[in-house]
């Protein structure tokens, strides 16, 4: 999968289902599954956590292309290495790294290095980059988010860190791309596939929401 056809995927659902803790390869299949049945198509395995590459392939096994299935957590080149040669759509960090910059695109694969900081965005984005991911941006809160782009709105942001039902439409109409969501989504390994689903589905309501401005809400 080409950058922008991965960065097309994450920008048209709005959301990015990470897994870190237990998710080996047959946990990874449930989890998946089930939140493709609620539209949720992005995936994001952590390199800190359970067989990560090998749950990464066998989802983009079963699902192929109706997946975009990549690696979280990859800090240095030497990691980014190891995870570009398991093919995957995209590959995000929670820091900005050069190396792991440089050796993505070099691939041809959509990478969402960590920043927080204005300069970190502006020396990001001049790499090239096509997708940044602000972090951890549920502890600074929107109004942080706010000030960050009023003055890099050309900068397509991904909100991650921090965020649950409670900030992720605010975080949709404050103009970010897409929100990274983990540990409320799908736990650490041990969350009931019933709840999983039923707060993919609420997500996916806020996040129809905030676009349209059209309630379509559910109850967990």
């Amino acid at each position: 999968m080409k950058i922008e056809q991965a960065y097309g995927c994450v920008a048209r659902i709005g959301l990015m289902a990470g897994m870190r803790g237990d998710f080996p390869p047959e946990k990874a299949l449930q989890v998946t599954g089930v939140l493709l049945k609620e539209g949720i198509t992005v995936f994001e395995f952590l390199m800190n956590s359970t067989q990560p590459l090998e749950a990464m392939q066998a989802v983009k096994r079963e699902y192929g292309d109706d997946a975009c299935v990549g690696m979280g957590t990859v800090l240095d080149g030497e990691t980014a290495r190891r995870v570009l040669d398991a093919n995957p759509d995209f590959i995000v960090s929670p820091a900005f790294n050069r190396d792991v910059v440089q050796l993505a695109q070099a691939a041809e694969v959509l990478v969402a290095p960590g920043v927080i900081t204005p300069t970190e965005c502006v020396d990001a984005w001049a790499m090239g980059v096509k997708l940044l991911k602000i972090f951890p941006i549920g502890a600074l809160g929107l109004d942080y988010f706010k000030a960050i782009r009023g003055p890099l709105d050309h900068i397509h942001f991904m909100c991650n860190g921090g965020t649950s039902d409670a900030n992720v439409g605010e975080f949709i109409r404050a103009g970010a791309v897409a929100c990274g969501m983990a540990g409320w989504l799908t736990g650490e390994g041990q969350m009931s596939l019933d709840l999983i689903q039923k707060r993919a589905r609420l997500l996916r309501d806020l996040v129809y929401e905030a676009r349209t401005g059209q309630a379509r809400r559910v109850v967990v």
